[in-house]
């Protein structure tokens, strides 16, 4: 056996990240080999996304923020589209120009950054839009490292969740966290009804009182017990039955809502978790009030981002299967649909805006960086445009 240590955490601090000590080593082996032949030149680099997990239609552009965190001071100019923008494959949603040097070991860096987030907030969006008006809450926490947890919720929250569950995140994202009961609480109490009563005493009025019913009995009984324990006091019901006892969701949620009804508690919502995603999403929406969404949106396939250098010393140039020179995506305000252009060149039609506008400009941020909430309203209004291209459509079909 070897020594014993004592163990560690193991992720990277914001100076490690800065410094560059989480990129892939050839970009440092590159980084001598320029800086040593004296080869530094001025670049401009774009960032476009490859292709889409499971033939979605779209993207939802999220890490933004965090990339201009990471960037900030260096003497590069930065153009690209807003964080929360609908983004399609093969068109670049973002631009650095400068010494290649000055930002070469924080690609890996950047891509990171850029394609978890999109991933997070696409999946999110996805889901919201089968979801409808109904609550979308992510619970996902424990699905991710707990030190990205704030970055994995933020992206969630931008996509379109209504809320968050760990409390950090909330807070980070100006929310009250969200939240019901856990399957925990009702073992050691021993009773679902004594452990809502408990709930009632001793949590704060403000907490929401929503009862997980499904830990000992059959859920409508459950549900029954604790309406009439606590009356108008109850909120809500939360059933997370899983696969291996759940039958029929749909019409276990019905009989739940006809006998809360036919006693008079149409007040109680029924909240739907446990391993959903958007066809089951979908299929539940004529049940539900509200849906707890984990896995599906914290381990979200990442957004396949790719930076390609496309002009050296204002010279066009690029590598296979990719178009040189600097671009401007035009969109249509009315469709989201974008034409790309050589920089410079404008559409014949003057309806459509420029999408790639300047948020660095040598070294410093052009504008503040918008709030989460106007972030996600901007990725709601965009999606009453386009989630009508997407279907109910599982990622493990």
């Amino acid at each position: 056996m070897g020594e014993l240590r004592k163990p560690r955490f193991y992720q990277a601090s914001i100076d490690e990240i800065r410094a560059g000590e989480t990129t892939d080593v050839y970009f440092v082996r590159t980084e001598q080999i320029i800086r040593e032949a004296g080869l530094d030149r001025h670049v401009r680099a774009e960032f476009s996304i490859k292709g889409l997990p499971h033939d979605y239609p779209w993207a939802v552009f999220a890490g933004l923020e965090e990339v201009l965190a990471l960037l900030d001071g260096l003497d590069i100019n930065v153009r690209g589209v807003r964080e929360g923008t609908v983004i399609r494959p093969h068109q670049p949603i973002m631009e650095i120009e400068g010494s290649y040097l000055s930002f070469a070991r924080l690609e890996t860096a950047i891509l990171g950054l850029i394609c978890e987030a999109s991933g997070v907030a696409t999946k999110a969006a996805r889901i919201r839009t089968f979801a409808r008006d109904r609550i979308l809450a992510s619970f996902g926490a424990r699905r991710m490292h707990p030190a990205i947890a704030p970055v994995i919720e933020r992206a969630a929250f931008i996509g379109g969740c209504d809320g968050v569950s760990v409390v950090k995140s909330a807070r980070e994202l100006g929310e009250d966290p969200t939240g019901t009961t856990p399957h925990a609480l009702m073992l050691i109490v021993g009773d679902t009804v004594k452990a809502m009563q408990l709930f009632d005493d001793l949590v704060e009025p403000g907490a929401q009182r929503i009862a997980l019913i499904d830990t000992f009995e059959d859920e409508k009984f459950e549900a029954i017990r604790v309406a009439e324990a606590l009356g108008d006091r109850l909120n809500g019901v939360r059933l997370d039955t899983p696969g291996s006892r759940r039958g029929n969701f749909a019409q276990i949620l019905r009989e739940v809502r006809w006998e809360l009804d036919l006693r008079g508690f149409q007040h109680v919502r029924l909240l739907a978790s446990g391993g959903l995603d958007e066809r089951e999403v979908a299929a539940l929406y004529d049940y539900v009030d509200g849906y707890g969404v984990g896995t599906s949106i914290a381990n979200a396939r990442t957004i396949d981002f790719g930076m390609d250098i496309v002009e050296i010393e204002g010279r066009p140039v690029s590598k296979r299967g990719k178009m040189s020179g600097g671009k401007q995506v035009w969109r249509d305000p009315a469709t989201l649909l974008d034409v790309v252009l050589p920089l410079g060149k404008g559409p014949e039609d003057s309806s459509p805006v420029s999408m790639l506008n300047p948020i660095i400009e040598n070294g410093t941020l052009v504008d503040p960086v918008p709030d989460p909430h106007a972030l996600r309203q901007f990725v709601l209004d965009q999606l009453a445009v386009v989630g009508g291209e997407i279907v109910p459509k599982n990622e493990d079909d």
